[in-house]
């Protein structure tokens, strides 16, 4: 199933996303890193989704293909829910999920908490709880200043560093050339970075929203995830979310979609492939 390139505008940005496919309709949301994109967090498991549901898989603001702000703060949380609220407009009436991978699987959440058409939610490698910001997550939040700086960082990411290609390298760090956007990640992502772990914890309302009858949350984490122990997020997670799905995947890190496509995949299918049920 071949996706196609779309691009929209949105409070005065214009928004990339890959769309197509049949099924249940799914937006999908990336995290966010140096050189990240829709593309960089799912390559491999966009197209066989595709063939099961309806999706719409964004670049956030400032990321991928995506416009970037022309004021900061770059970092804006408020923002992409707005952008995530107006791409859930996109989707066809009824019901419909959201899948979303590390700052996208908390964005996942606050807007299942906003918008009660959302009935299905799988958050990959999320954050959202309060814990202290780790080497790890902060390497990965700086600019990198060359190929093997990134690489150095990416490799943290995974378990498998074999997951790490080549080809990931070279499209992150094409992004990350793009003309102005180095110095544009590293605004983004200035010193104090505790505050962007932060921005994303769930709050007591959004708890609250997310404990309702209709609404099916999978939570899925890598036991290995270096910035986002799942120990501190996903388990943390699920003691305030009792109904929720947790699923934890040994020798895996924090690229779960790309480290693991195979049981990624398994977890989507069982959550948003009506033909299974």
């Amino acid at each position: 199933m071949s996706l196609t390139s779309k691009v929209s505008e949105l409070a005065g940005h214009t928004v990339h996303c890959h769309e197509g496919g049949a099924g249940f309709p799914v937006l999908m949301l990336h995290g966010v890193g140096p050189g990240t994109s829709i593309m960089g967090n799912f390559g491999p498991v966009l197209d066989p989704l595709a063939e099961r549901c309806n999706i719409v898989a964004a670049d956030l603001i400032g990321f991928g293909d995506s416009s970037r702000k022309t004021e900061e703060p770059f970092f804006d949380l408020d923002l992409w829910i707005e952008q995530g609220l107006a791409l859930l407009d996109r989707l066809p009436d009824g019901a419909r999920g959201i899948a979303g991978h590390s700052l996208g699987g908390a964005l996942a959440l606050k807007l299942a908490a906003r918008d009660t058409r959302v009935t299905r939610v799988l958050a990959s490698s999320a954050i959202g709880t309060p814990y202290p910001l780790n080497d790890a997550l902060d390497g990965f939040w700086s600019l990198p200043a060359n190929r093997e700086a990134l690489r150095h960082t990416m490799a943290r990411m995974a378990y498998d560093k074999s997951a790490i290609s080549d080809e990931m390298i070279e499209q992150r760090w094409s992004l990350l050339q793009q003309d102005g956007y180095a110095d544009y990640f590293a605004s983004m992502f200035a010193e104090p970075r505790q505050r962007y772990i932060d921005a994303a914890i769930l709050d007591e309302g959004e708890i609250r929203a997310l404990n309702r009858e209709d609404l099916n949350i999978t939570l899925i984490h890598g036991r290995n995830d270096e910035p986002c122990p799942a120990d501190r997020t996903a388990l943390a997670l699920s003691t305030h979310l009792p109904t929720a799905d947790l699923i934890l995947l040994g020798e895996c890190g924090h690229n779960l979609p790309r480290e693991r496509p195979s049981e990624y995949l398994r977890a989507a299918f069982g959550l948003f492939d009506e033909t299974s049920a």
